[in-house]
């Protein structure tokens, strides 16, 4: 049986660190990495499972709100990414959405975003960093980030001003940090929808933040057998 091939999203230039990572990690387990970019024909890729990555804020015309921040928006990795999403989500294929990733997905869902985090930190640093310095608190104990994680607690990094503020459609919170704000999303009546809001390419490293992407490839090796 052919690997799975595992698309990762991304800007149509710049990221290359981060995209590297994750196409390490699915490499690690198994896969191939397919980097798909906003100039990318969507339509004549194949894919088995999708990485969204991290990156530029998603722009708030997408869930009809106002810019309450300095624009720092790629409306043509926004549209890349939301048809991607349509794409997975037509398709049911396994999807992890990081930082970003999990915003729009909770976008693409009818749901919104904070859009600047700073009012919103009592208890941790406003510090951006790579290191695994905050902490996640897992809000469901019988979720699948949990399953993955096996920890009631894991340390994350933190590389993100926005956040999900509304949930989007059929997402249940299933992580948040120690100032409440959500860290992960999943779908529960899906075999693998989960946007975290840390950047698990940066801690690979870390054997349990490495299973963020084993779970992709594992998964969309299940679903190549399945069909």
């Amino acid at each position: 049986m052919a690997k799975p091939v595992i698309a990762i999203t991304g800007p149509e230039r710049g990221a290359f660190g981060p995209r590297l990572l994750v196409a390490i990690a699915v490499r690690w387990y198994g896969g191939i990495p397919l980097q798909l970019r906003p100039s990318s024909t969507l339509s004549a890729e194949q894919f088995d499972g999708v990485v969204l990555t991290g990156g530029h804020d998603v722009d708030p015309v997408l869930y009809a709100a106002k810019s309450e921040v300095h624009p720092n928006y790629d409306p043509a990795r926004d549209e890349l990414e939301m048809a991607v999403i349509q794409r997975a989500e037509a398709e049911r294929l396994p999807l992890l959405g990081i930082c970003r990733g999990a915003q729009l997905l909770n976008v693409s869902r009818g749901g919104s975003l904070l859009q600047q985090l700073t009012a919103q930190r009592q208890q941790t640093s406003k510090r951006w960093t790579v290191l695994p310095l905050k902490t996640l608190c897992l809000a469901e104990p019988a979720s699948g980030l949990q399953a993955i994680l096996q920890t009631p607690k894991a340390r994350i990094n933190s590389l993100h001003n926005q956040a999900i503020d509304k949930l989007g459609d059929g997402l249940r919170v299933v992580g948040r940090d120690l100032d409440n704000i959500v860290q992960a999303v999943e779908d529960p009546n899906r075999d693998f929808v989960l946007g975290v809001q840390w950047h698990p390419e940066f801690l690979i490293f870390i054997r349990r933040q490495r299973h963020l992407f084993k779970a992709v490839v594992s998964k969309a090796r299940q679903r190549q057998k399945a069909g």
